[in-house]
This record gives structure tokens, sequence and C-alpha cells, in this order.
């Protein structure tokens, strides 16, 4: 048994870096960050203070005690109880499901731009890519754990951190050169104006591009030591996801005038802007290939992580049987179909709106608010196991006692709150359709997004637990 499950541990602090930095560290989030032009370095100081280090630090926390079973569902569900656990791994699922068509329109949005601009705005050239390029990535995620990684690995090499370096190597010897600035790093410029509200929108984007930092900790069943693994790779990923978006961002703020910044197309815009300044237009298809590869490997590791914490929650009697059945290399078949099928859908709904970058930014804020409640809940628990379970052996504490750990859970908590209540300021430089339209939209997101799980959690049937099964 324990050669088995020795086995079965084929993640090292590498591999789980590369989860991690592949799973929230993306190139495709610079230009929404760029849009808002010197102020993004007070906003990404901001959001790592009040989000990015408190959830690696509580989520390091919580893996290094709760090693054997990973993820948001055991945390909250060993501080609250069931009901909030399938709550809060239901909030992290669901706003994947929303987010993979924003990143996998950015993928094909690349490939459009590099076959031809204007089919970066055809929407059936987007709608096929969009299909294939999820069902490919759900196919690996069939064949198991080890696939997925190696996989991941590839790609985090490949089609991350190669065109982030690039870009930000591109940026500084623009800088260098002397060449204009479409943004300035005085003072005056880098602080905000506060009276104006839409400068809080930007908060939005920063923070959503921090999220993910606990994704990693689902694959505690597949990982060598880890109590020690997930502490340092947590700190790892911190350095090197705050340095690369912060820098990547401004790279291209500096290059490209707001309101000419595509969402979609973006980086690749900017890449052009610096190629053709440098003379360098001939790299472009491969740099094109790289973002796509970057591309497919996020939604490569965020197709199984939230699925695997779900699949915990069913074990625990919160679906029915059949959605806790895996294949023979462990994958969660039906829950990744599912969610294939589901994602199908919403890329016809998507896809079918008037505004390109109006419906990505509504897709943005509402994936970003879903996720700020699941880190709510995360951030609670994370104080409140100090309380209920506080002689459980914690490789990793926050320093401090519980002054220490309250100092992180209310940064955190604040941070997710405040974010969570300017996403529903439109913001001033996207078309939205007006301010009551679009948070109308919001909220009425947020209420069909949320009901699930408590309407599930109400009329579960007792044949789903395992023991009674």
């Amino acid at each position: 048994m324990a050669t088995s499950a020795s086995k079965l541990r084929t993640l090292s602090i590498f591999s789980l870096v590369m989860i991690t930095v592949g799973s929230v560290d993306s190139i495709r989030n610079l230009p929404a960050t760029a849009l808002f032009g010197s102020d993004l370095i007070f906003f990404f100081i901001l959001g790592a203070i009040f989000f990015l280090i408190p959830c690696a630090l509580v989520s390091a926390e919580l893996a290094s005690a709760w090693a054997d079973k990973g993820g948001v569902y055991v945390w909250v569900k060993e501080a609250f109880g069931t009901r909030f656990g399938f709550l809060a791994i239901w909030f992290q699922w669901v706003e994947n499901i929303i987010w993979y068509p924003t990143i996998l329109s950015f993928v094909a949005g690349t490939l459009g731009y590099l076959i031809s601009p204007a089919l970066a705005q055809n929407k059936l050239f987007l709608a096929a890519v969009i299909l294939i390029a999820f069902w490919s990535t759900t196919l690996v995620n069939l064949f198991g754990m080890k696939s997925s990684a190696w996989f991941s690995n590839f790609c985090g090499i490949a089609g991350l951190f190669l065109p982030m370096g690039l870009i930000i190597l591109l940026g500084g010897a623009w800088i260098a050169a002397g060449r204009p600035l479409q943004i300035h790093f005085d003072l005056p410029s880098i602080i905000p104006h506060f009276h104006n509200s839409t400068m809080w929108v930007s908060l939005t984007g920063i923070i959503l591009s921090f999220c993910g930092m606990e994704i990693a900790t689902v694959h505690a069943r597949e990982t060598k030591n880890p109590q020690r693994a997930f502490p340092l790779a947590l700190l790892y990923s911190t350095l090197i996801i705050l340095g690369t978006l912060m820098f990547g961002a401004l790279a291209i703020a500096i290059v490209l005038p707001s309101d000419h910044i595509s969402l979609v197309a973006g980086i690749m815009q900017a890449f052009s802007a610096f190629f053709n300044a440098y003379h360098l237009t001939w790299l472009l298809p491969l740099v094109a290939l790289m973002l796509v590869i970057g591309g497919m490997g996020g939604v490569n590791n965020w197709i199984i992580a939230p699925t695997k914490g779900l699949l915990i929650a069913a074990e625990d009697g919160n679906l029915p049987m059949q959605f806790r059945r895996t294949n023979r290399h462990g994958a969660p078949r039906l829950l990744l179909l599912y969610q294939a099928v589901i994602v199908t859908i919403l890329t016809s709904i998507f896809l079918f709106m008037p505004s390109v970058n109006g419906s990505y930014w509504y897709l943005t804020a509402l994936a970003a608010q879903l996720y700020m409640l699941m880190y709510i809940l995360m951030f609670m628990a994370g104080i409140y196991l100090r309380y209920k379970d506080p002689n459980r052996q914690r490789l990793f504490k926050i320093p401090g006692g519980k002054l220490g750990m309250w100092l992180v859970g209310s940064a955190g908590l604040l941070g997710s709150i405040v974010t969570l209540s300017v996403g529903f300021v439109p913001p001033g430089n996207i078309n939205v359709g007006g301010a009551l339209h679009y948070e109308a939209l919001l909220i009425a997101g947020l209420l069909v997004m949320s009901l699930p799980p408590l309407l599930i959690y109400k009329f579960r049937r007792p044949s789903w637990n395992l023991a009674t099964a």
C-alpha cells in the first residue's frame, strides 16, 4: 500500500511552481491591466499587500496542515462544515467555467491576428478555435495527473516564461533607448486620482490576475513531501507572479495608447509595435505560437484542479454517485466531460454579444466577483481554524500567533470585499452599455451562478453518501 501511494506522488516543488505560476501568471491578463497606465504600479502594490501575499500565506499554512487532501473545499469544510465547503469549491469551479471562454478567446485572437488581423474579430473562427482548444486540453487531463503535469511544465516554460521575459526585455530596451512613452513614471502619474471612481475598477483586473495561488493544493495526494513542498512553491510563485505581471503590463502601457489596447489582441499589438521599431517582424509568428502554447497551458491547469476539488466534494456525498467515478488514470471523467459541454454552450453565448471588449470585461468582472466570494470563505476559514483546531500540526505557520493570522487574514478579507464591491462600477474606458444595464447583468449573473450549490445541498439524497452507497 505504501509503495502504491508513493508511486502516485509524482509532483515536485518545480512542478507545483509550474502549475501555480502557469495558473496565475498569465500573459493574457496584461492588456487588461495595461489599460490603466502608470496607475497600475499603485494597484499592483496594493493588490499584493491586500490579496496576493495574504492568499499565499494562508494557503501555505492550510496546505501544510491538511496535506492528505488539499484545496479550499477541505479547508472551509473543516472550519464551517460541508455546506460551506461545497459552496466554496463551487465558486472556484463555476468562476472558471465563465473564465475559459475569455482566455481561449485570447488564444483564438492571437492565432487570428497572426493569420490575418481581421480573423481576430471573426466570431466563427474564434468559436472554432475555442472549442477545439478546450476539448483538446480536456482530453489531455483524461489521461491523468502525470500527463497534465508534463503538459503544464512544457507550456509554462515555452508559452509563459519566454514570451513574458521577452516583452519585459523589449520594454526595458524601449525605455533605455529614450523612445517616446505613452505613460509617465513621475509620482503624480503613479498615484491615482481617488476622486475618479473608475480608477478603482483597475483593481478588479489586477486582483483577478492574482487569483489562483491556492489552486495547486488540490494535488496534495500526488505531491512529494507536501508539508514542505507547498510553502516553498507558494513563496517562489509569489515572487515570480508579482514581478512578471507588473513589468509585463508596464511594457505594454509604455508602447500602446490606452484607447488602442484590445483586451483580446493587445499582446500581439504590443509585440508588433516593438518588432516594427526594432525590425524584428519575422519573430512575430514564433511569439504567436508561444502565446498559444501558454494559453493552452493555463487552461490545462484550471481544467483539472477545481474539478478535482469537486470530486472530493462528491466523495463527501454532495453530488450523485456517478460524479465521483474516475477512469484508470484517476481523472474524474464525467465531471470533465460535463464541464466541457457547459463551456461549449457558454462559448456560443459569449461570441454572440455585440461588443468583444465589453463582453470580455463583463465576464472578467463576474468571474472576479464569484472568486472573491470563495476567497472570503477561505480567509475566514484560515482565521477560525486557529481557534477550532489550534493543536493541529502546521509545518508552516504565519508568524505572530493568532494576531499574525488576524492581520494577514483581515488584509485578504478587505482586499476581497473591496474587489467584490468595485466590480459593480462600470469601467469608463470600455463600452459595457449603461451603468444600470451592466450592474443588472452582474447581479443576475451572481444569482444564477450562486443558487445551484444551495439547491443541490438542500435536495441531496442519502444515497449520495459513500457510506450508504
